[in-house]
């Protein structure tokens, strides 16, 4: 599913910006075919014409609030207005698109060792325009984990423009690290002391590019344009190593994707 562009993309000019900015352009690395494999692939599984057991879906806020989305509903039946899909490796079309062989590059340039797969997930804004999602950080507590992920790959299946769902970033703010122990949304009087809205870098894409975002930078998007969906996959890679710390359920077990091979004798 590689588009040809994908093929020339210079991994070490790209990672040396995620450095720097906590985020970087992968450009359009997803070809049309594989855009609509995929798309195809998330509205079957919201209308539940594949059902895989274990899948995990929480639905939209009907007003647009994301402090309205409810939790711990799960499947609520066949809908195109769910906001999360999570445990997209259980699918095969998802399982083959994050682990080619660009993420793979990507991935072992940055982790040591055996990697895993922390989460990979369909985030989604409806017809209606789904919800916002205001600044966050993605680790933390609320992560439950004995050290903090970094590289998170976002691919966009539609566009997601300017003022209708894109992703938005604080550039550089990755490097203070967590803002609260908790990790997650961002207080609001914390965002106003950074004078966020001074610093907010929006970043357009087209369907099939994706984006490298760093877990500690700000970031947010805003809601859709009424009547234009946005679907975007995103893929979390951690090390091996790392290990499910919360105690209220059975830790997590993280499948793997990138293993280093034996070496023979």
């Amino acid at each position: 599913m590689l588009s040809v562009e994908a093929e020339g993309l210079d991994v070490a000019a790209v990672l040396a910006h995620y450095e720097a900015h906590g985020f970087a352009r992968l450009g359009r690395v997803l070809d049309d075919a594989g855009v609509e494999a995929l798309r195809e692939r998330a509205d079957d599984l919201m209308l539940g014409r594949v059902v895989y057991p274990g899948m995990f879906f929480q639905p939209d806020a009907t007003t647009g609030r994301y402090e309205d989305a409810p939790l711990g509903l799960g499947w609520q039946g066949p809908s195109l207005e769910y906001r999360k899909l999570e445990k997209l490796e259980k699918d095969p079309r998802f399982l083959a698109w994050l682990e080619n062989p660009l993420f793979e590059r990507i991935a072992r340039a940055r982790i040591p060792g055996d990697i895993v797969l922390y989460r990979a997930i369909l985030f989604h804004k409806g017809p209606a325009g789904g919800s916002n999602l205001p600044f966050h950080q993605d680790g933390g507590k609320l992560w439950g984990l004995t050290r903090e992920p970094d590289l998170q790959i976002w691919t966009a299946l539609d566009d997601a423009p300017e003022g209708g769902g894109c992703l938005e970033v604080i550039p550089g703010s990755h490097r203070a690290g967590l803002v609260t122990a908790l990790g997650g949304v961002i207080p609001p009087d914390r965002v106003t002391e950074a004078d966020a809205e001074a610093h907010v870098v929006p970043l357009p894409v087209r369907a099939g590019e994706a984006l490298l975002v760093h877990n500690h930078v700000w970031h947010r998007s805003g809601r859709g344009r009424p009547g234009q969906r946005r679907r975007a996959f995103s893929a979390c890679f951690m090390s091996a190593d790392t290990t499910c710390v919360r105690k209220k359920k059975a830790p997590r077990v993280f499948p793997p994707v990138f293993r280093h091979p034996v070496r023979g004798g």
